[in-house]
């Protein structure tokens, strides 16, 4: 009990340089109290950590008391932003312990690379579905980023420790390898991602009992923005980027639209609908792995052809269907072709 009182004291107290008080960063210093003895960070009940909000000192010494845990994640940029947002802490305050998290967790990250080249949603925990490559909500591609700042010394990444470039660049490498590598092949030719695919199968995997493997109309996009932001791409990558976007292209939906009702017979007086909408394209959430037929799922994991079918939580509480690939389509995906269409 002393020396955790002793930890969080020091915790507390500005750092020493040279005789110099460090200047300190409120949320930073709240990044620093969060972070696990390996390096990354937690999502305590499932939500991102509010960082603008003060902390009592019992809070503070019951996270002292947490250090040892095992809860790192990647979910919801848990760690990345952490990352991300200590080296902004440390630019402004030049707070040598900031930085020094920055580079623990960036260490962190290159450990929990698995090897296939992706990244689990959280490590070391391997429970579940939380040990499979995930794509869903950006994950993958959040430490992709971080680990591209680092080796590029972009995005204020330069403070860092040099050593960690060459590690971050092969991590880079064998994180687009791994994305090569799950794009699903159906019937002998490249579509696009799951949310999340078998670590060692790279076959696309189940995680909640609503998210079932799938081709995903919207995890898939922001994939395909990460390969065309690849200079001097490779003909791989070209094949990839090419047949995501022919996958795109086949599977719209011309002419629907949702929209959210007011329902009184419904739990929360709300609902979510699809209605005829001539200037509307969508895509769908979730698609067949071998009929490229969208398909909705409640929570009792049964596959369904409409939205209607699914209980109402669900329907307005998860995005079932997006325009996720429009812009790609429409902007992004021709100026990348005038680039590096040869």
């Amino acid at each position: 009990m002393i020396a955790l009182l002793l930890l969080a004291g020091a915790l507390s107290m500005p750092a020493q340089s040279s005789g110099m008080v460090a200047e300190q960063d409120s949320v930073g210093e709240r990044m620093l109290l969060y972070q696990r003895n390996n390096g990354g960070w937690p999502q305590p009940g499932g939500d991102p950590i509010k960082y603008q909000l003060s902390l009592t000192p019992i809070q503070k010494k019951k996270l002292l008391s947490e250090k040892d845990r095992l809860d790192t994640t990647i979910d919801d940029d848990a760690t990345t932003r952490e990352i991300r947002g200590l080296v902004e802490a440390y630019q402004k305050t030049k707070n040598d312990a900031y930085k020094t998290a920055a580079e623990r967790g960036i260490r962190y990250l290159l450990t929990a690379q698995n090897a296939q080249g992706g990244w689990g949603q959280f490590y070391p925990d391997s429970s579940g579905y939380h040990k499979h490559i995930t794509y869903n909500d950006n994950a993958m591609l959040n430490v992709l980023n971080v680990m591209k700042y680092t080796a590029e010394g972009a995005k204020g990444f330069d403070v860092l420790d040099p050593a960690l470039r060459a590690p971050a660049r092969q991590a880079v490498d064998k994180g687009i390898g791994c994305i090569l590598k799950t794009q699903y092949v159906q019937n002998g030719k490249l579509t696009v991602w799951c949310a999340q695919h078998d670590r060692n199968t790279l076959l696309p995997a189940k995680a909640r009992a609503f998210e079932l493997p799938s081709l995903s109309g919207a995890e898939s996009v922001g994939l395909v923005r990460f390969l065309m932001q690849i200079p001097n791409p490779s003909p791989a990558i070209k094949q990839s980027i090419r047949a995501a976007v022919a996958w795109f292209e086949a599977v719209k939906l011309p002419g629907i639209n949702t929209k959210g009702i007011v329902d009184a017979s419904q739990p929360k007086g709300r609902d979510r609908i699809v209605v005829d909408d001539p200037s509307s394209t969508l895509w769908a959430r979730f698609y067949d792995l071998e009929t490229n037929k969208p398909f909705f799922v409640g929570r009792d994991s049964i596959k369904r052809n409409a939205l209607a079918d699914i209980e109402n939580e669900r329907r307005v509480g998860y995005g079932y269907y997006g325009d996720w690939p429009a812009k790609l389509l429409r902007v992004d995906y021709p100026k990348w072709e005038e680039k590096w269409g040869k």
